[in-house]
């Protein structure tokens, strides 16, 4: 059994544990150290930190404190890690606590976080999921069961002062373009009491955490990338910019559909993570890596027959923009939706269905102007009826199936 370095109590804040922390920032002390090669677990909490609660009220994700995100297990130190070489981080093994056998999905109100479909889903809901071994379901989504791909939706490596800086000046740059705008543009850097530093105190806290960059994007070092694919089985190949290397992870996902498309969007779930650790010495200028690289996890779940929804780059106002892809994901996921509805679910039960199954996102096209092309594939075998459109039209198979305990509009 691998020893556990990291260890969250689920009924104790974050807080008061030093080994987490909620902010980037190099001056974060290591909570522990390790040496190549060495093979370990590691325990966290959800991103949230245990704010949403496994019940059918939805006002713990309309009023959840998105300053306190997210809670990260680290910084692990590396021995003979330096600036310039490359992290290899392989997850042998992840997993959920026997006592925590649930997650949840959630959409946040637009005027706290919002999401990819917030002018369509403004008001905050949630779903509540339940793990039975590989497979979950959920009494708020009826009608289908998958497995799931566990897997870190946050893991990275931690900055420098050098790249911290880079960060916070450029999405200054962006959130001042409009600095009133519902959802804000960029989540900078913001001190206080709900910035957690882990073990740094006094004055050097309150300076790291007065800069500390917040976790909510990807960047160069990883981060919240929130790739379904980096399960058990997965190689990662991460830059390192400190000594050290200074590696957090959290934000585990039982499943999630390709873009976390409703933010909130995965299954969350706190767990563990059983990983093993190596260097690349100068991987970075040997490779030319700019961004972490990884090989993703060869055990996925056997869903082999889709349907796929198209979207182009014309937006619900009929509005043409140039070859853009992220409008032409939105439409694909709203014609899904629309589809969805046809089998008596509602619009918010059909969203959920998008934000946690483990759909696939593609770029299919983006060379015809003026339109890109992007498809959602969705999963038939994930559902207990037939999905596929016939002559007869499509039956209502969830019509006197829903009436169960719902979060509020859901």
């Amino acid at each position: 059994m691998p020893e556990t370095l990291i260890k969250v109590d689920l009924n104790e804040s974050p807080y008061t544990n030093e080994k987490i922390h909620n902010r980037w920032h190099p001056d974060i002390p290591m909570a522990c150290w390790v040496e190549p090669g060495d093979d370990f677990r590691i325990e966290t909490y959800d991103w949230t930190g245990g704010q949403i609660k496994n019940d059918d009220d939805a006002a713990d994700v309309r009023d959840v404190d998105l300053s306190q995100v997210h809670f990260l297990s680290g910084p692990i130190g590396v021995k003979g890690a330096k600036p310039g070489d490359l992290l290899v981080v392989d997850i042998l093994d992840i997993g959920t606590f026997e006592n925590s056998l649930w997650g949840f999905n959630g959409f946040f109100s637009k005027k706290n976080g919002g999401g990819f479909l917030t002018e369509h889903f403004p008001e905050a809901q949630k779903s509540i999921w339940d793990f039975h071994g590989m497979f979950t379901s959920s009494r708020h989504v009826p009608g289908v069961k998958y497995a799931g791909i566990i897997h870190p939706g946050l893991i990275g490596c931690l900055p420098d002062q050098k790249m911290l800086d880079m960060w916070n000046s450029r999405e200054k740059a962006l959130f001042d373009t409009n600095p009133d705008r519902v959802p804000g543009l960029a989540n900078l850097p913001n001190g206080g009491p709900t910035a957690h530093m882990g073990a740094l105190k006094g004055e050097a806290r309150e300076k790291a955490a007065a800069e500390g960059a917040r976790t909510v994007p990807p960047r160069e070092h990883g981060g919240n990338c929130d790739i379904k694919d980096l399960s058990r089985g997965s190689k990662i190949y991460f830059p390192v910019y400190v000594d050290g290397a200074g590696l957090s992870m959290g934000d585990l996902h039982f499943s999630q559909g390709d873009g976390e498309i409703t933010f909130c969007g995965a299954i969350e779930m706190a767990g563990w993570l059983h990983i093993k650790v190596t260097l690349i010495k100068d991987g970075m200028a040997k490779y030319g890596i700019k961004n972490p690289i990884f090989r993703p996890s060869p055990i996925t779940p056997k869903y082999d027959d889709f349907l796929i929804f198209e979207g182009i780059s014309v937006d619900e106002a009929g509005t043409q923009h140039y070859l853009d892809v992220h409008i032409a994901y939105r439409q694909a996921c709203l014609n899904a939706i629309e589809y969805l509805t046809k089998f008596g679910y509602t619009r918010a039960q059909a969203y959920a269905i998008l934000g946690t199954a483990p759909v696939q996102g593609h770029i299919s096209g983006v060379v015809d102007v003026p339109n890109a092309c992007a498809t959602l594939w969705l999963p038939l075998d994930i559902f207990e009826y037939d999905l596929k459109p016939g002559a007869d039209g499509p039956k209502k198979y969830l019509d006197g199936k829903i009436d169960v305990p719902l979060a509020p509009d859901l």
